[in-house]
């Protein structure tokens, strides 16, 4: 479902991430982690479309990123670490652009999909205020319901954690392994080794720019020689490459 091909992406001459080659299958959900700096952030941004690569390919469900970036962006949800919301607008008009955005006629399914989706992430009592009175979760979380208004096939999120209370962090992670189960891919980029130990299938580790690591967490364990919690595998990992 997500393929990279020796992507890169350089900086003045510096790679940022070089070479990378993954592989992501149908309904998984795929953990991403790097110590700072390592090209997380790079990397999603490339998979989203929204930074071009030096060189290399993404293919998404079979479409080539770089030579139909409408196309594979019709198919993926994309929520950023920072998102940027229109604050004078009421959690309802947002999502009813975006669903103008993505050409979903204004009808009644799709309103109940938009009264669903604030439902799920515990924002209907909020639909009417304006976003500008939302805390950082309660944005982290209507940005997540505007990536699945429109049933993308593929998710890509960065530190979808950051900023939500116990709670929150609890119903994303309930909401991304049901979405996993019906089929939906989804490449996550964390912080958050424990919530990458506990929904993960599959892990990569980045340092550097370079994919020094990738497998389930069992596989990780095994190339680490490490028999205990994922970090102190990663630690191990990053470690030897330091």
């Amino acid at each position: 479902m997500i393929k990279t091909i020796d992507l890169t992406k350089t900086y003045r001459g510096k790679p940022a991430v070089d070479h990378l080659n993954l592989s992501v299958e149908k309904g998984q959900i795929f953990g991403f982690l790097g110590p700072n700096g390592a090209g997380k952030t790079t990397t999603v941004k490339m998979l989203a479309g929204v930074l071009k690569p030096s060189k290399g390919r993404i293919i998404i469900d079979g479409i080539d990123m770089v030579r139909n970036p409408t196309a594979a962006k019709r198919i993926m949800g994309y929520i950023p670490d920072r998102p940027y919301l229109y604050e004078k607008l009421s959690a309802a008009e947002f999502l009813e652009m975006i669903s103008g955005l993505y050409g979903l006629a204004q009808n009644s399914d799709v309103k109940q999909r938009i009264d669903h989706l604030l439902n799920l992430f515990e924002l209907s009592s909020w639909r009417d205020e304006l976003i500008e009175s939302y805390s950082h979760g309660m944005r982290q979380r209507l940005v997540m319901c505007s990536a699945l208004l429109y049933g993308p096939k593929v998710i890509v999120v960065d530190e979808p954690m950051v900023g939500l209370d116990p709670r929150g962090a609890r119903l994303v992670k309930e909401i991304f392994s049901k979405e996993a189960a019906k089929g939906t891919t989804i490449f996550m980029s964390t912080h958050s080794l424990e919530v990458a130990e506990e929904l993960c299938d599959q892990i990569g580790i980045i340092n550097k720019g370079h994919l020094i690591a990738c497998g389930t967490p069992e596989q990780l364990r095994a190339q680490a020689g490490v028999d205990g919690r994922l970090e102190q595998v990663f630690l191990k990992l990053t470690e030897e490459r330091q």
